[in-house]
């Protein structure tokens, strides 16, 4: 965001981490172009599960919420109360009810004018969005079906709770463990099919100008265990159905040593399409070359769009379409955890809640470990109406 405006200042950090602040403040600082515009006194360095809330109070023009997802919805209701511009990190939502409140925020947002951006970076590439532009424009004709990966390794867990009781001099509280360890709970992460799937997933929304209504899967831990591992599945594969009948199949996986592949296919009538690839098959054969200068840098250009927004007072608001890209991950995750096919409505209104009832480093969150110091994960079939 500061590269992409050369008029933005950094004036306020906040988390809930002071440690945090202090390694991002000091990487930012030693950038020859950046730096000198990370003016954040320590006066508006904000730390603690409010540190949100004194951010947002501070006098800012836009807000980066680039904290664990399970905080997004929260956040972003809060921000757009406080009359904020925002970037948000996808995914914005890790349940129903997080979705529910996003969507109502971004109406919101609309009324105020506010101008909303969300990380879901190939939106802004453009061998992205020349390949997607030719499937808008028939190239392969109908669609058939679409499928997309997000197989890779690990990427928790974050933070081993021996580990971090050295670097605190103490025991962690539970709170304070699950948090520095995020990625493994679904309160915090929503599962990495949600944290990290939503990208594919959204993409096969984009070529569809739509969402699904329903899915099924399968999904589970075989490599995920020991204390450290939290909750969530290191494999998901489900099977998504479009309101006109079409189907996209899915799949994700961290699990070290096996295929890996990052990437999103579409059949149509007339053609294929490997979409990552950027390349078209058939009658209307194309591939993506990029023109003299052009960059796909997706993390960087998704902010340019934002910023000229919030300068000419143009409408801007990507805060829907990352919901409902979110919502698309959520009930692939609940399908996978439950084994039951799940309507997208169902998410929609669902009113299960997967944050703590109450935010404090002494609190406790719902999911617990056991005795021998594991924590409980789904059985497909299993009790499964407590996920929906």
């Amino acid at each position: 965001m500061l590269t992409a405006d050369s008029n933005v200042v950094l004036h306020a950090m906040g988390d809930a981490f002071s440690d945090q602040i202090d390694k991002s403040k000091a990487s930012l600082s030693k950038d020859k172009e950046i730096g000198p515009r990370v003016r954040v006194n320590p006066d508006m360095q904000f730390t603690g599960l409010d540190a949100f809330e004194k951010v947002l109070k501070s006098d800012i023009d836009v807000v980066i919420l680039a904290t664990p997802p399970g905080f997004r919805s929260m956040m972003f209701e809060a921000a757009v109360k406080a009359g904020k511009n925002i970037f948000m990190e996808k995914p914005v939502a890790v349940d129903g009810p997080g979705v529910q409140q996003v969507l109502a925020a971004a109406k919101v947002a609309k009324e105020k004018n506010l101008k909303v951006g969300v990380g879901l970076q190939r939106r802004h590439q453009p061998d992205y969005t020349q390949v997607i532009e030719r499937l808008h424009g028939g190239a392969i004709g109908d669609i058939v079906s679409m499928r997309c990966y997000w197989n890779g390794t690990p990427v928790g867990p974050k933070k081993r709770r021996d580990d971090l009781a050295k670097q605190m001099g103490r025991a962690p509280t539970e709170m304070e463990y699950q948090i520095r360890n995020w990625y493994m709970f679904a309160w915090l992460c929503g599962d990495h099919i949600v944290e990290q799937h939503i990208h594919n997933l959204d993409v096969c929304n984009w070529i569809k100008n739509g969402y699904p209504v329903r899915c099924h899967g399968m999904g589970g831990r075989a490599y995920q265990q020991g204390p450290d591992s939290g909750e969530i599945f290191d494999h998901h594969a489900v099977e998504y159905e479009y309101e006109d009948g079409s189907h996209m199949f899915s799949q994700c996986r961290q699990i070290p040593s096996c295929w890996s592949s990052v990437t999103e296919h579409v059949t149509g009538t007339k053609g294929t399409c490997d979409v990552s690839g950027h390349i078209i098959r058939g009658d209307n054969a194309w591939r993506y070359k990029a023109r003299e200068g052009e960059s796909n840098a997706g993390h960087q250009l998704e902010h340019y769009p934002l910023m000229a927004a919030i300068r000419n007072n143009t409408p801007y608001n990507e805060a829907e379409r990352g919901a409902m890209s979110s919502l698309t991950a959520i009930m692939g995750r609940i399908a996978t955890w439950t084994g039951q096919p799940i309507e997208a409505k169902q998410v929609l209104d669902s009113k299960v809640k997967l944050m703590p009832d109450k935010l404090a480093w002494d609190a406790t969150p719902k999911v617990l470990p056991g005795a021998d110091g594991l924590y409980p994960f789904a059985v497909p079939g299993k009790n499964w109406k407590i996920h929906v």
